[in-house]
């Protein structure tokens, strides 16, 4: 880049932009700037193409997906490399089959933040607090709304929750700095707005008490704390942590002299040298338990030692070496471990701060060998001792440990003498704190029930670290002790292949792919089912893994496969039961229930409609289910169960729950969906007959929409749940929901080109109709499924499904059908090649709306029959039943066939060589499109309007042509391949 030429700078704290200097550049389409985005929170490294796809689609990319990340990052090469002096060096390169981003931290707003954080954090430590403060108000100020705002996909999602995390630590911590230096009356407007947003954030609600006790507002200090437990105990079902709790006795006690917490007194200005961080224990003496925790009001001192013992010399503790064996076969959690990783200096040392890192995550996901591996991996930063407690959590054999036998096995292990131990917890708590002050050590608690077991065990001093796994969300750790949380999922494809390699040999796995693919599949990518299995295989090396894989596929549903032999702590369904039977009867029956569900995920309405509960009261059993890590909230207010957990819910509910109890819940569910989806048709379809249907059963309560969006948004989100739930109905005996909600989506798979989804639900619906003998639901099925075929492409076979459905509706005496029918034969006609059959239909279609003055369909009819004479050559006769259909359309708020309508228009005007009017008519059919919401109808619209283009401007026809592209692409449809040929064409 030239001296003259402006520098580039970008921005993802807020929405993705980008300037070249004061001059803000137009970086594309949503998706464009995911794929930006991508390159540019890689820092540097390459970006393969499949993290870019899967950073703008997910899992279900289009088939294109390949060719629109590319012209993605073609069109992006030129906006950023092209300026006002010409061509500038190479900023977006390409590297192997990806691409990486040239760019400096000066010319990325999250490094810069992320930069002067670190030196604010720097200052703070060295005592220069209002420079430290003044530096984080600073870096907050360049947020401008979340990160990655407005952006579709994945990508957006994850990295937004992990930015806001960050923005988040970086105010709290300019908060407390701010309370420290008296600035309370600044602080408590924004405490307040925060405490309000994140109510289960203890360290802000103790920062907003002190500030307002400081500023003499103590009544409004203990309602925050008031608030503040009464939403912990509601959501996570605990108290607040002992430094809120003390926080709390003293504002009520009007303490103000204690150090620890801080006094609530502010500063005063005669106050000597700089004011440091507020200290989290007061300080203490190596061997004094007393001196570690201060008294509280209302609460016995804790008791001093013997004497003899008080007077002896500080005995020199051992230092322990604890930690269980690594795992030899230990492979894959590298992104984990590179999180873990940076909670450590980079200078290999100790940390600074104590350091608690809470590993999270259900049943046999690999916390425990996880946590063991790092463990080891950083050991020798702690030379004085690594301690490890099993805290028997979830052990099925056991009782839960106590945090009082936790503390007498880690006193003996730091070489406490049994009789230097006092008999009272607090005072126990307080030896532990002192004896562990000054050093380095690493602990690791295993298996840890909740938060109020790890609390006691946590050193009161900083240089250490803790290591927690449990099964639940340690969500109080999280907020009141500043833990980071890390929460496993199952494993990629590639770490479950190296999984079964590491114990089983690469040789054996690459000599069968298909039998480790589907072992790989089958166990879910939990690392213990994966173990069992392989240990199976291991035990038979003679044993194709076919074999294996065929054991696993006969216990489909059931996870005999995964029973580990005599030890309970290897077989799949005893580690589960161990989570499950610590639940509480209402979490119990949920998670139950939740095994009924066939789709992928579920949302929280959903799931009250499967337990018949109310919404509010719902969302506390699911907190609970979550904290056990028996179901994972992927998004806000969605969840997902873990294939083997739903396999195990579903055998609890055969086993525990009635038939008639199941079947209720399984139709329950089934009618919100179908009531939802009929609340959303009138918004996606409006002015068009309903569907019939019974009313929805007691407990079932759907949703409502008030606009186009809203409706639009439920349907794409519950897509794959709806199809789901088409199966599901047809093969549970409610074929009536089976047939009928199809028939209600129809508008939405139209809308969207969801095709493929669109013909497989109608055909299992119309099946379902058939095996019932509800001949009714079979006419409406045969309709649906013409119109598929339609949309589908096959054209041919969309003809006989309507000429059996007429034959039904004659049968029954349903005319509105057979006139409905009559319109679809001759767009059907018109469809398959047959143009004079499509007029002779149409003009029927058309007689019989002009009789029952139904102007709607007249307009419908008008615009296939000016279709129809297109077709046939008869242009002028086109144009004129075009103008006459397009007044009806108008007249009667027709917008989505009026842009299809435009369209047709603007393709009879490019037949006659009237270019400019053709190319003015698709500009029209397009802001139609967008107006109604028709991506297919746009990407259509948008082929036909770069043919029209071609005629004098070729090259605004090939720009044209990739936005067609790109919406095609991203609805998968099968016109994308005829605009891909377009391009290569003029290419």
């Amino acid at each position: 880049m030239t001296e003259l030429e402006p520098s580039l700078y970008f921005s993802v704290l807020g929405p993705v932009r980008a300037w070249r200097g004061e001059h803000e550049l137009d970086l594309g389409s949503p998706q464009q700037r995911v794929t930006l985005a991508a390159l540019l929170l890689g820092r540097g490294r390459p970006v393969a193409l499949g993290e870019l796809i899967h950073a703008v689609w997910g899992e279900e990319p289009p088939k294109a997906a390949v060719s629109v990340v590319r012209t993605y990052a073609s069109r992006l090469r030129k906006v950023l490399e092209t300026g006002p002096q010409g061509r500038l060096p190479e900023l977006l390169v390409s590297v192997g089959d990806g691409y990486l981003i040239r760019v400096g931290d000066d010319s990325l707003d999250l490094a810069v933040f992320e930069r002067r954080v670190a030196q604010a954090k720097k200052l703070q430590a060295a005592g220069d607090l209002a420079d430290a403060a003044a530096l984080l108000r600073e870096a907050l100020d360049a947020w401008q709304g979340p990160a990655l705002a407005g952006l579709p996909g994945p990508l957006a999602e994850s990295e937004e929750s992990r930015l806001a995390e960050q923005r988040l630590g970086a105010l709290e911590t300019r908060l407390d700095i701010d309370v420290v230096l008296g600035r309370h009356d600044t602080a408590v407007p924004e405490l307040l707005a925060l405490t309000a947003k994140h109510p289960l954030r203890e360290q802000l609600c103790q920062l907003l008490m002190l500030a307002l006790s400081r500023s003499g507002r103590q009544a409004e200090a203990l309602a925050a704390y008031r608030s503040a437990r009464s939403s912990l105990v509601a959501e996570l079902g605990i108290e607040p942590g002992a430094s809120l709790r003390d926080l709390h006795d003293r504002i009520l006690a009007g303490d103000r002299t204690l150090l620890d917490p801080p006094t609530l007194d502010p500063p005063t200005a005669a106050a000597h040298g700089p004011v440091g961080p507020v200290p989290s224990a007061a300080p203490a003496q190596a061997g004094d338990p007393a001196a570690a925790e201060p008294h509280r009001p209302g609460t016995a001192a804790a008791p001093a030692p013997p004497a003899d013992q008080a007077s002896a010399p500080a005995e020199q503790p051992p230092s322990p070496a604890q930690l269980p064996s690594d795992l030899p076969t230990f492979v894959g959690r590298q992104s984990q471990l590179d999180h873990l990783r940076t909670l450590l200096p980079d200078n290999g040392g100790p940390p600074a701060t104590l350091v608690i890192s809470s590993i999270g995550g259900m049943a046999g996901i690999g916390k425990s060998a996880l946590a063991v591996h790092w463990a080891h991996e950083v050991a020798d930063r702690f030379p004085d001792g690594q301690l490890y407690v099993s805290l028997r959590g979830f052990d099925p054999n056991r009782p839960v440990m106590a945090p009082e036998e936790a503390l007498r096995i880690l006193l003996d292990a730091l070489g406490v003498s049994p009789a230097r131990i006092p008999s009272d917890f607090d005072a126990q708590v307080s030896l532990y704190r002192s004896t562990l002050a000054r050093r380095r050590v690493l602990l690791l608690l295993d298996n840890a029930r909740d938060s109020e077991q790890v609390r006691p065990l946590l050193p009161g001093s900083a240089g250490s670290l803790v290591i927690v796994t449990s099964r639940n969300h340690l969500a109080g750790l999280t907020a009141s002790e500043g833990a980071h949380p890390l929460t496993l999922d199952q494993m990629t494809p590639v770490e479950a292949f190296d999984v079964l390699a590491a114990r089983l040999g690469d040789e054996r796995l690459t000599a069968e792919p298909r039998a480790a693919g589907e072992i790989i599949t089958r166990c879910g990518r939990l690392p213990l089912a994966l173990a069992i299995v392989a240990a199976h295989a291991a035990a038979r090396p003679g044993f194709p893994l076919s074999v294996m894989a065929e054991e696993v596929r006969d216990n489909h549903s059931s996870l005999d496969a995964f029973a580990g032999g005599d030890d309970s702590a290897t077989d799949v369904r005893a580690v589960f039961s161990w989570s499950y039977r610590a639940l509480p009867a209402p979490a119990a029956r949920l998670f139950r229930l939740l095994g009924l569900h066939s789709g992928s995920d579920i949302s929280a309405p959903a799931v009250a409609a499967l337990a018949g509960v109310p919404l509010r009261e719902i969302r506390a059993v699911l907190a609970e289910l979550t904290r056990a890590h028996l179901l994972t909230e992927h998004f806000p207010g969605r969840y997902v169960l873990h294939d083997l957990l739903r396999d195990y819910a579903g055998e609890l509910a055969g086993t525990e729950d009635t038939e008639r109890e199941r079947d209720e819940a399984v139709g329950r569910l089934l009618a919100w969906y179908l009531h939802t989806a009929d609340a959303a048709y009138p918004h996606i379809t409006p002015n068009r007959p309903r569907i019939p249907a019974q009313a929805p059963p007691a407990g079932c309560r759907p949703l409502e929409f008030t606009t186009r969006e809203e409706a639009l948004e439920w349907c794409e989100t519950e897509r794959g749940n709806l199809v789901d739930a088409v199966h599901q109905a047809a093969g549970s005996g409610h074929a009536g929901i089976a047939w009928r909600l199809p028939a209600v989506l129809w508008g939405f798979f139209y809308l969207r080109s969801h095709t493929h989804d669109w013909l497989d639900t109608t055909t299992t619906g119309l099946a379902a109709a058939r095996a019932a003998g509800d001949r009714r639901g079979e006419a409406q099925g045969l309709v649906d499924t013409s119109a598929a075929l339609r949309g589908s492409g096959m054209l041919e076979e969309t003809i006989g499904p309507l000429h059996e459905a007429m034959a039904i509706c004659e049968e029954l005496g349903d005319t509105a059908g057979m006139s409905t029918i009559v319109a679809n034969l001759g767009d059907a006609y018109l469809l398959s090649g047959q143009p004079g059959n499509s007029v002779e239909y149409t003009l029927r279609a058309l007689a019989i709306a002009r009789d029952q003055d139904d102007a709607w369909s007249q307009g419908i009819g008008l615009a296939n029959l000016g279709d129809a004479y297109r077709r046939l050559g008869r242009l002028d006769e086109a144009v004129t039943c075009l103008e006459q259909a397009l007044t009806f359309l108008r007249k009667h708020d027709n917008r989505w066939v009026e842009g299809v309508a435009l369209d047709m228009l603007g393709t009879v005007y490019r037949r006659l060589h009237r270019y400019d009017d053709a190319v003015s008519l698709y500009h029209q059919a397009l802001t139609t499109h967008r107006e109604v919401g028709n991506r297919w109808g746009e990407g259509y619209t948008l082929g036909n309007l770069g043919d029209a283009q071609m005629h004098e401007d070729p090259e605004a026809a090939r720009s044209t042509w990739l936005e067609a592209l790109e919406i095609l692409s991203d609805c998968d449809h099968a016109d994308a391949e005829k605009i891909q040929e377009r391009l290569d064409r003029l290419a």
